[in-house]
């Protein structure tokens, strides 16, 4: 994506200027209203399932199971949490005065912004539009909703499926690719809401500081998974493997690597090896919940870094259908090619480390993750983890699984990203929290 505009058939303006019509009538502020679009998507969801699975497939080769947990199942969790605490969300806040300014009473309201611009990636094309669509509906706005031209078949099913079950009034989706998104961003909206990398999440703020207008930026980077000695080897591989792989490693969350202490380094392969064995299969390639990767670009990327360490499993790809084999790489240095960038996909290395101290330098010598995860029993190290490090997110024993709790926000810090979602996190982002005081005039 480029900073300059490209030409496109878009009227941009017009499509904000309508929404903007709506949110003038005051309609989407009433709860009423907002439930039912919340509502209405839930059974957008429920009805089209099995078109939103094939065009998954088609985008991705995502298997039913892992889309259905990971996409369609975790939107409908995260639209029943929001429909269960909206009232009890929304509710105005009592705030405690100063015993000088008695009497007088002050709370707190909760107030829609306006017209907000979701741009959602390509990677969970459904969850990562449809979650900040929650979060924006259940505060009271009109929303464009911006699918990734990356995912096809999924932004085709958004753009049919959405005007049908929404207020198409105060929803609009909008489809392309580069001048589409350019053109959007020459308007003024008043939150925009961008997952993507840090290149395009630089252009979308430079955009949004014209119009001074507020952003969330859920971006990624290289999520570290420390090791321990002395831990139980096999089930952390397990759970590492299930983060790892899924959707074909293509996750902003996954571990990006693992930094093992001592020995785990090389204890841990021959478990790494029996998960996925027991994930996949023998054949990963023909196993139904193995993905694949998302377009020849990425593709020839990813199998550039196949050479970065010694291949303990995996490896094995082919270009036509874009297979990349689960692939773990160990002995990998802190200057190896696949050590330089986040991988999104399915390659994991093995970085050696002495000991905890070293593991803490080598994360604080970088970019601040977007989750840091530890297999540890010790609580020191785990204090340690927690005070010595920044962070996203710090997840023991288990990766990923943190995005599924829909109180726990859901955000990023420095280059992996700024604001946070999910739960009550997403009313706070796409609402304007409202002082109120009322002092009498007796």
């Amino acid at each position: 994506m480029t900073s300059r505009t490209p030409t496109s058939d878009l009227d941009a303006a017009a499509v904000v200027a309508r929404l903007r019509t709506t949110f003038a009538t005051r309609r989407t502020a009433a709860t009423d209203w907002r439930r039912a679009q919340l509502t209405a998507l839930r059974a957008l969801l429920t009805e089209n399932r099995d078109d939103l699975l094939a065009a998954l497939a088609a985008d991705l080769g995502k298997g039913p199971i892992e889309a259905d947990r990971t996409e369609i199942g975790f939107t409908v969790n995260e639209i029943d949490h929001t429909l269960d605490h909206l009232e009890a969300w929304l509710a105005p806040r009592t705030a405690e005065l100063p015993e000088w300014l008695l009497p007088a009473t002050a709370h707190t309201v909760r107030e829609p912004l306006g017209v907000v611009l979701v741009i959602a990636p390509w990677n969970y094309p459904i969850q990562l539009s449809l979650v900040p669509l929650i979060g924006a509906l259940a505060a009271g706005n009109c929303v464009v909703v911006k699918p990734s031209e990356l995912a096809p078949a999924t932004s085709a099913a958004m753009a049919r499926l959405l005007p049908r079950y929404l207020d198409d009034e105060a929803v609009a989706v909008v489809e392309g690719a580069v001048p589409e998104t350019t053109a959007l961003l020459d308007q003024r909206f008043d939150h925009i809401f961008y997952t993507g990398n840090g290149t395009v999440g630089r252009i979308v703020m430079t955009a949004a500081a014209r119009h001074l207008t507020p952003l969330t930026l859920e971006l990624g980077g290289k999520s570290p998974a420390v090791v321990d000695t002395g831990v139980d080897l096999a089930t952390a591989a397990r759970r590492l493997v299930t983060g790892r792989f899924m959707n074909a490693g293509q996750t902003c969350v996954a571990p990006d690597y693992v930094l093992a202490i001592g020995d785990s380094a090389r204890d841990i392969e021959p478990h790494l090896v029996e998960a996925l064995h027991e994930l996949y299969g023998a054949d990963p390639a023909g196993a139904p919940e193995y993905g694949r990767i998302v377009n020849d670009r990425h593709f020839a990327r990813l199998t550039k870094l196949l050479d970065s360490g010694r291949t303990v499993i995996g490896g094995d790809h082919e270009r036509a259908s874009r297979y990349l084999a689960p692939t773990v790489l160990a002995d990998v240095g802190a200057d190896a090619p696949v050590m330089q960038e986040e991988i999104f996909g399915p390659i994991l290395p093995i970085v050696p480390v002495p000991d905890l101290d070293a593991a803490i330098s080598f994360i604080n010598d970088r970019d601040k993750p977007l989750a840091l995860y530890a297999f540890t029993d010790s609580d020191e190290t785990k204090q340690r983890l927690r005070t010595e490090t920044s962070s996203g997110a710090l997840g023991f024993g288990m990766p990923v699984v943190h995005l599924t709790v829909p109180d726990l926000p859901f955000g990023g810090i420095g280059e992996s990203g700024m604001g946070r979602y999910h739960g009550e996190y997403s009313l706070d982002t796409f609402s304007h929290t409202k002082s109120v005081l009322d002092k009498p005039l007796g």
